[in-house]
C-alpha cells in the first residue's frame, strides 16, 4: 500500500521538473541563441516478488513478478538544433547556422555562445556586449590572415591607417580586337563626305575640296565616339589631306593625293576615336575647320599614326609613387602587322616608329609636377588561336618626376587576340594612403575593412568551435556554455572548414516550439494530477484500512 504512495510522490516530482524545464524554455521564447531542453522519465528500480521459472516437461515457463517503485528523470537534454534565421541590419551582427558556437573569452576563462549580438567597443574590441566578453579568431597582418595559429581577441580600431605603397608590378589582360580597321591611305577624289555618329546621308558633313574653294555643311547628328568614323571619296581630287587635331599634334587619317580620273570606291573606317572638343580641319592650309564635342572630358586619342596600323587601343592605370601620389599612366596597343598578329606597346604617340626605342609620356600631377614615363617599346605575337605566343611579352617602366625615379615590371603575357570588343584591363599594385571608414563581414566570417582611398582588406576572421556532443556543455548562463568531461574537446576552425554557415547581419533566434511546449504542458499537467490522484486514492484505502477497526 505504502509502495503506491511512493509512487505517486516520484511521479510528482518528475512531473514538476519536467514543468520547470518548460517553463525555462517558455521564459526563452525570445532569447537569442538560446537552446530548449527536454526532460526524459525512466522508471526506477523495481520490487522483484518472484523470479521467473523456466519451461519444463510437465509446465510452461512463469514470468517473473515486480512491483515498480516509481518515475525518476532519467535525463535534461540540450536540443542543439538551429533557431530561425532573423535579419537585423546592424553589420556586426552574426547568425551561426550548424554544429558550431562562437567563442568568446575573459581572462583566461574561455566560454561558447550561439548568441552573435556582437559590435565594437570604443576601443575597436569586437565584443558581446552584454557582458563584455572578447570574441575570438585570427587577427590579420597587413590584410594577410593566418588561421592556423592559435586564437585571440578581435580589435579593429576606428580610424585605422593604411600605408601608402609604391607600385612595383603592373598587368595586363583580357582582349585585342584582332579585327581592328587600319588606317588607309585613299588616293583620288575629290568630294569627301565624313560620316560621324548616327549622321545620315540626309544630314551629312561634307567637305568639297577643290583648288582653294572649300565649304562645310552644317552637321546635325549625334557623336557616339565608339562608332566608326568613315572618310569617303567618289572622284579625283588635288593633294590635299584630311586631318584630326586636337591644338596639338596633326593626326593624318587621310591623303587626298592628285588625280584626274581616279576614284576610290571603299570606305575607311577609324574606330576608337574620342570626341571631346575634337577639331576637323579640312587641310593643313585650311582656315576652314569645324569642332565637335559630346560634353565630356574623354581622353582624346592623339599621335602620329602609321597608314597600315590599326587605330590605337589605349588604357590607363593609376601608378602610385611611395607617397601614395597617383600618376595616370597611359599605355597604347597598336596592331602592326595583322596577317602575322603582331601588336606594338608603347607609352609614346610616335606609332610611325618601327625601332625598338624607349619612347616617352608627361604626365601633368595634380599638383602640376611634370613626371616623365619612359618605357622600351613591346612587340607581341599572338598564335592562329588568339593566345599569346612570343615576345617582349613584359616591360620595365620608369617614371622620373625629379624627386626620385621609380620602376614598374610590367606584363603583358595574359593578353589575348581574338575578334571582338577590346577589354584590356590594366592591374597594378600599390595604393595611396588611406584611412578606414567601414567594416563587413561575410559569410565564412572575415571581417573587411574598406578605406579611403578605394581600397578594402581583411581585418581579422571570427573563429568556430565544434564539439562531438555539444549537448554536453555546461551552461553557465548569459547563453554561455563551457566545455564538461562528455562535451568533448573543442575542434576550433573556420567556419567554411566546419561546414557552417554564418550569416552577416542577422541573429539567430530561440528554437523554443511553443505549440510544442504546451502540448507538453498539457501532458505534464495530466500527469503531475494522476500521479496526485494516486497518492489521493491510496490515503483512501489506508483511511478505509483504519476504519476496519473501529
Amino acid at each position: 500500500m505504502m509502495r503506491s504512495l511512493f509512487s505517486g510522490v516520484s511521479g510528482l516530482k518528475g512531473h514538476q521538473t519536467r514543468m520547470d524545464v518548460i517553463g525555462n524554455n517558455i521564459a526563452n521564447v525570445n532569447a537569442v541563441g538560446f537552446k530548449s531542453s527536454r526532460v526524459t522519465f525512466a522508471d526506477t528500480l523495481s520490487q522483484t516478488t518472484s523470479g521467473a521459472s523456466a519451461p519444463g516437461e510437465t509446465i510452461g515457463g512463469t514470468n517473473p513478478k515486480q512491483i515498480g517503485l516509481g518515475t525518476g528523470v532519467a535525463s535534461i537534454d540540450l536540443l542543439f538544433t538551429d533557431g530561425s534565421v532573423q535579419s537585423t541590419g546592424k553589420n556586426t551582427d552574426l547568425c551561426l547556422s550548424g554544429n558550431g558556437l562562437f567563442i568568446v573569452k575573459s581572462g583566461n576563462e574561455t566560454y561558447y555562445t550561439r548568441d552573435g549580438a556582437f559590435e565594437f567597443d570604443a576601443e575597436g574590441n569586437y565584443v558581446l556586449p552584454g557582458s563584455g566578453l572578447f570574441v575570438q579568431g585570427w587577427s590579420a597582418s597587413n590584410g594577410e590572415l593566418n588561421t592556423t595559429g592559435a586564437v585571440g581577441n578581435i580589435t579593429v580600431k576606428a580610424g585605422k591607417s593604411m600605408a601608402a605603397a609604391a607600385t612595383t608590378s603592373a598587368s595586363y589582360e583580357n582582349n585585342l580586337n584582332s579585327a581592328l580597321p587600319t588606317i588607309t591611305k585613299i588616293s583620288g577624289g575629290t568630294a569627301s563626305t565624313i560620316a560621324i555618329g548616327d549622321v545620315s546621308e540626309d544630314t551629312p558633313m561634307t567637305m568639297t575640296i577643290g583648288n582653294t574653294t572649300y565649304s562645310v555643311k552644317t552637321i546635325d547628328g549625334d557623336v557616339d565616339p565608339n562608332k566608326k568614323w568613315t572618310v569617303k571619296t567618289d572622284t579625283a581630287v588635288g593633294a590635299d589631306s584630311i586631318t584630326i587635331n586636337d591644338g596639338g599634334t596633326t593626326d593624318v587619317i587621310c591623303t587626298l593625293s592628285s588625280a584626274t580620273t581616279a576614284k576610290v570606291d571603299k570606305d575607311t573606317s577609324v574606330t576608337g576615336l574620342s570626341t571631346a572638343s575634337t577639331t576637323y580641319t579640312a587641310s593643313k592650309d585650311s582656315a576652314v575647320s569645324i569642332t565637335l564635342s559630346d560634353d565630356t572630358n574623354v581622353t582624346q586619342t592623339s599621335g602620329v599614326f602609321q597608314v597600315g596600323n590599326s587605330m590605337p587601343v589605349t588604357t590607363t592605370i593609376n601608378v602610385y609613387d611611395s607617397l601614395g601620389n597617383a600618376h595616370a599612366v597611359t599605355v597604347y596597343f597598336v596592331e602592326t602587322d595583322p596577317e602575322k598578329n603582331k601588336w606594338k606597346v608603347t607609352v609614346g604617340k610616335d606609332f610611325t616608329d618601327t625601332t625598338n626605342t624607349d619612347q616617352k609620356q608627361e604626365i601633368k600631377d595634380d599638383d602640376g609636377t611634370i613626371t616623365t614615363v619612359t618605357m622600351d617599346d613591346v612587340e607581341l605575337t599572338f598564335d592562329e588561336n588568339g593566345k599569346f605566343k612570343e615576345g617582349s611579352g613584359s616591360a620595365e617602366l620608369t617614371l622620373k618626376n625629379g624627386s626620385s625615379d621609380m620602376t614598374v615590371s610590367i606584363s603583358f603575357s595574359s593578353l589575348t587576340q581574338y575578334a571582338g570588343s577590346n577589354t584590356v584591363k590594366g592591374n597594378a599594385d600599390g595604393n595611396a594612403a588611406g584611412t578606414l571608414k567601414s567594416v563587413s563581414i561575410d559569410s565564412s566570417g572575415v571581417i573587411t575593412g574598406t578605406y579611403t582611398n578605394g581600397l578594402k582588406q581583411s581585418e581579422a576572421q571570427v573563429a568556430v568551435a565544434q564539439f562531438t556532443n555539444a549537448s554536453g556543455l555546461t551552461k553557465t548562463g548569459s547563453s554561455l556554455y563551457q566545455e564538461s568531461n562528455n562535451s568533448g574537446t573543442a575542434n576550433v576552425k573556420t567556419a567554411i572548414d566546419l561546414g557552417v554557415t554564418i550569416t552577416p547581419s542577422a541573429l539567430e533566434m530561440s528554437n523554443v516550439d511553443i505549440a510544442n511546449e504546451f502540448s507538453d504542458m498539457i501532458i505534464t499537467q495530466r500527469g503531475f494530477q494522476s500521479n496526485s490522484k494516486v497518492i489521493t486514492v491510496g490515503d483512501e484505502m489506508l483511511e478505509t484500512l483504519i476504519n476496519m477497526k473501529r
